[in-house]
């Protein structure tokens, strides 16, 4: 009963936590995991499933101009985010040394969590040492699992890790990638409601993945 409350009241809030004592503007898109099967009698996993395209992101006249374009899966709604420094939630919009400047909502495909973009600091630092910078920066972080692999046309680090929830007080799986750029590395995130609500958005945070590409 109280995840469902939770899960019932929390897209507004949410909502006014992020965005509040910032500017935003958008247009956007992901979509609901399959839950059919993958043609040869295994059931499809929301890792598996392979999401329509809607949109690139990142690029000139783009909801958020980014070092790097993605392609964003439907009804997933981009905003850039520009945190006031002065605002009582400017430290919502900084992790480790990576600061927040898009944020691509799920809530329009039907999951509460978003796709976070985070720009970081230094045309020199490595993919990995921006993600682990970026993991330090979340106090409740634990067992971090890296990883480098290919991702769209550039080689990225990935991480795959628990944080606790505060608003369930129960562990869940947090992800995200890093990109070096001569803007600095990027770091795109995936968290969620709950580790339920992140495995259903993963066929969207996987597809900005395979087709990611330098700006």
């Amino acid at each position: 009963m109280m995840r469902h409350a939770i899960r019932a009241l929390l897209p507004a809030a949410l909502a006014t936590a992020v965005l509040a004592g910032c500017s935003s503007s958008g247009g956007g898109t992901d979509t609901a995991a399959d839950t059919g099967g993958n043609g040869d009698g295994a059931p499809t996993t929301a890792a598996d499933a392979a999401p329509e395209k809607g949109g690139t992101l990142g690029g000139a006249g783009s909801a958020c101009e980014l070092p790097v374009t993605f392609e964003l899966a439907p009804d997933w709604k981009p905003q850039p985010v520009d945190f006031d420094p002065a605002s009582e939630f400017a430290e919502l919009g900084q992790q480790g040394s990576a600061t927040m400047v898009c944020e691509i909502d799920a809530k329009p495909a039907g999951n509460i969590g978003f796709l976070r973009v985070w720009q970081g600091k230094g045309s020199g630092t490595t993919s990995r040492a921006a993600l682990e910078d970026f993991v330090a920066g979340d106090g409740s972080a634990s067992e971090p699992s890296y990883a480098a692999t290919g991702a769209g046309s550039v080689a990225v680090t990935e991480v795959t890790y628990t944080v606790t929830s505060v608003l369930l007080d129960e562990p869940q799986t947090a992800r995200a990638f890093a990109v070096a750029t001569p803007a600095g590395p990027v770091v795109v995130h995936l968290g969620g409601l709950d580790s339920q609500e992140h495995e259903e958005m993963l066929p969207a945070y996987e597809l900005a993945k395979a087709t990611l590409k330098l700006g």
